[in-house]
């Protein structure tokens, strides 16, 4: 069916339509929500957010009248601006682990197991953001670009809060020892 027999559709029997432009286009949907959000999202999600866009679809074509010009573009449009929510969504939730489930030191030679426990405090003592910035710096290794942009601020912020956590991290220790 063209294009032009869906939207005509749509406009004289919309649920018919839908159920017709959901049986044309949901591969192309899918593939649009799939290349976007793999390896973000599992599979439901996914399944999810193709449910999401046709049903905006919908709601955007109510609204108007459904006065499309094209049914696939308007759902690569939908679909497109839906997935980019649905990443940011799924980039910006904190994935938060115990410093405790992170750091397990194994005792040096001297039998000194409180190592590991002190620099788990100090790190905790520093308060966020520093604490997370650490964790997600040093004990995930990730760079000071995607700890960034998971943290929604600038690479050079992380820099400089690196340096002055740093900078506390060593009086907090020094003033334990004493």
């Amino acid at each position: 069916m063209t294009d032009r027999k869906l939207i005509e559709l749509l406009r004289s029997d919309p649920e018919q339509g839908l159920a017709a432009v959901v049986k044309q286009y949901s591969c192309y949907v899918y593939k649009i929500a799939t290349s976007r959000l793999c390896g973000v999202c599992s599979k439901e999600d996914i399944e999810e957010a193709v449910s999401d866009i046709f049903i905006k679809f919908y709601t955007v074509g109510q609204e108007s009248g459904f006065a499309f010009e094209s049914v696939r573009g308007s759902l690569s449009l939908i679909g497109g601006r839906h997935c980019i929510n649905v990443f940011n969504k799924h980039c910006k939730k904190p994935k938060l682990v115990s410093l405790d489930d992170v750091i397990e030191l194994p005792a040096d030679e001297t039998g000194n197991t409180d190592i590991g426990g002190s620099l788990t405090d100090a790190i905790d003592k520093l308060g966020e953001p520093y604490t997370t910035i650490f964790i997600r710096k040093y004990f995930f290794g990730q760079t000071s670009k995607d700890v960034a942009k998971d943290l929604d601020i600038k690479p050079n912020t992380v820099d400089k809060r690196i340096s002055r956590g740093l900078v506390r991290l060593r009086q907090i220790l020094e003033e334990e020892e004493l």
